[in-house]
């Protein structure tokens, strides 16, 4: 694969999930632009794989959001004291960086990801 199709994917991620976030609950934070932009790349990377199905790509899409949603936290929240989110008041949380509800959502996001990828690579073939 080529440099601009990662590219072109990463920013896809950058300015959807941005633009997801601010639809859903009316701001982001530039870290979580650039979160998009590497996950999208990454589930870019991932649908490479021709015998994926959408279901396995899903899950797999659901465990890598969850763990860079946790890493992404662990810093801003954590670390720098951004308050960027707070899963605290929600079941089923770790550490308030990640929980159950949010992984099935990131699962349910990956639907529309996985036909985004298959688009992105047709139209550079």
């Amino acid at each position: 694969m080529k440099f601009s199709q990662y590219l072109f994917s990463f920013l896809m991620g950058y300015f959807l999930y941005s633009l997801v976030e601010i639809v859903g609950r009316g701001y982001t934070h530039w870290t979580m632009s650039l979160t998009g932009g590497i996950i999208l790349a990454a589930l870019y990377s991932i649908n490479s794989l021709r015998s994926l199905t959408l279901w396995k790509s899903c899950f797999i899409g659901a465990l890598l959001i969850t763990a860079v949603e946790f890493a992404v936290g662990i810093f801003d929240n954590i670390i720098m004291h951004w308050e960027v989110w707070d899963y605290s008041d929600l079941p089923l949380n770790f550490m308030g960086q990640i929980c159950l509800f949010f992984s099935l959502y990131w699962y349910i996001l990956c639907i529309p990801a996985y036909y985004l990828c298959r688009s992105i690579r047709k139209r550079f073939e």
